[in-house]
């Protein structure tokens, strides 16, 4: 084998993919160079900070600046309400018959005006405002980082819908800026705050599973015909044109939050690499096509690079554990996130339902999981769960998450998703992009944390110092 063979294939094995031509090297480089720069932040700066059990100094009232007000957001709006201790001070949206929309919801709460913004960049003012505590932002996604940061540098706390950054240099601008400021910057993962995956974090906690050593989250929604291709849906057909613009896991933390929870990701243990796979786009064009054929509107979508219809991403931990994670929104298949544990001593699968756990050959019977239920339902769902339930928000999950929110600030409590989590689920989108661009090759996961996933403690859902939250009256309506 001749030399420039035998290097070009130790390049190929090494990750740089160089090209050898006439006796020269030119590298194929898979990362770009900003890529590779923030992959190597693995040690803390001089001065950095761990947010990972951090308690900010308590705020008797929160007051709260909410940033997109269309679907996520007036919902949003309706439950703040709900919180003793909030103020909803401001109202942000590029369009301002959203904010109008978003103070009869306050009216009809009972809720006093709150100051507008509106505007491309309305975010900024509200981010800006001495009447502000808490920026809360439901907006598209490209927004979500650039709100954060702003509200942060401004002394703000802030709270993003998901996904928290599409690139690895937001997610460290994140991170960085969380450390600096001293300000807590919480990805909004409401289905850490369903009820069989607080049962299965605590009884992981409890021991229960034994050593979980495997775990299966997913995002399997057919939203292809009712949200994505609908005008009255994403404002700007914006999720549409994310599912041109991006391929691989989009939308990895509906079912990667929880099991990341409950494997301690960031707190014993870290992701260490990853390897995705996409299939082709086998709807989304076809679809195009078909609503072109009835509406013009859509002529500018047909013969797009649309992302592949099914990708799996596989997740190695430093600890030596797998996680599998997929996601699928434009094939007609029934609904789950799969949140499926698997331990030494026992498993758990909420989807296909039912709810099922294992400890053995068997799912135990229905009988025997409520008794699980009542013995090892965390503090937190018998103090709030039932309420939750009735003031709604997918089942319940997004008011516990709200009110868990808002009671950690009043008491000075530590959040149970930080900053290095929300960078961490965050990343598999870009890195796992880049690895179904790249035949499925490994993709490293840097370390937000940058070592102290060793010390940090696990998410602890106790009221301790906390739950004094109180929540208004349900109205007859609800």
């Amino acid at each position: 084998m001749n030399s420039n063979r035998r290097n070009f294939l130790r390049n190929l094995t090494l990750g740089t993919g160089a090209i050898v031509t006439g006796g020269q090297a030119f590298a194929t480089v898979i990362a770009d160079e900003s890529d590779r720069r923030l992959m190597n932040k693995a040690t803390p700066s001089a001065g950095s900070f761990n947010m990972c059990g951090y308690a900010a100094p308590k705020l008797n009232i929160v007051r709260v600046g909410i940033v997109g007000l269309g679907m996520r957001g007036s919902g949003a709006v309706e439950r703040l309400s709900f919180i003793d201790g909030v103020e909803i001070t401001a109202l942000c949206d590029k369009y301002p018959d959203r904010v109008s929309g978003a103070q009869k919801t306050l009216a009809k709460m009972g809720r006093p005006k709150a100051k507008e913004y509106s505007g491309d960049e309305g975010y900024k003012a509200l981010c800006e405002s001495n009447e502000v505590d808490l920026v809360y932002t439901p907006t598209p996604w490209e927004l979500h980082t650039p709100v954060a940061l702003h509200a942060m540098k401004n002394g703000k706390h802030a709270a993003t819908e998901v996904n928290a950054g599409l690139t690895i240099e937001e997610c460290w601008q994140l991170v960085e800026t969380s450390e600096k400021t001293k300000k807590h910057m919480m990805m909004l993962e409401n289905c850490c705050y369903d009820f069989f995956e607080l049962l299965t974090l605590n009884m992981a906690r409890q021991g229960l599973f034994g050593e979980l050593l495997h775990a299966e989250g997913a995002y399997l929604h057919d939203l292809s015909k009712e949200y994505l291709f609908n005008k009255n849906a994403y404002a700007d057909m914006w999720r549409l044109k994310q599912n041109i613009k991006l391929n691989g896991c989009l939308y990895p933390t509906h079912g990667l939050g929880p099991i990341a929870q409950c494997m301690n990701i960031n707190r014993g243990d870290k992701f260490d690499y990853l390897t995705s796979t996409s299939t082709n786009d086998f709807t989304l064009n076809n679809l195009a096509k078909e609503m072109a054929a009835k509406d013009d509107f859509f002529k500018e979508y047909v013969d797009r690079p649309y992302r592949g219809n099914m990708n799996t991403t596989m997740i190695r931990t430093n600890n030596g554990k797998s996680i599998m994670v997929q996601h699928d929104v434009s094939t007609p298949r029934p609904y789950s996130r799969i949140h499926l544990l698997s331990g030494t001593k026992g498993a758990a699968q909420k989807y296909p339902g039912p709810e099922r756990i294992a400890f053995g050959h068997d799912w135990i019977k229905p009988e025997e999981l409520k008794d699980l239920y009542d013995k090892y339902s965390p503090p937190i769902v018998k103090h709030i769960g039932e309420i939750a339930k009735e003031v709604g928000g997918h089942g319940g999950m997004d008011f516990i998450m709200d009110w868990r929110l808002i009671d950690c600030l009043r008491n000075g409590l530590p959040l149970d998703q930080d900053v290095y989590d929300a960078a961490a689920w965050s990343s598999i989108i870009p890195l796992s992009g880049k690895s179904v661009a790249n035949r499925s090759r490994s993709m490293d996961v840097p370390d937000f944390t940058k070592g102290a996933w060793k010390t940090n403690k696990p998410v602890n859902l106790t009221l301790d110092g906390g739950g004094n939250t109180t929540v208004r009256s349900v109205p007859a309506e609800k």
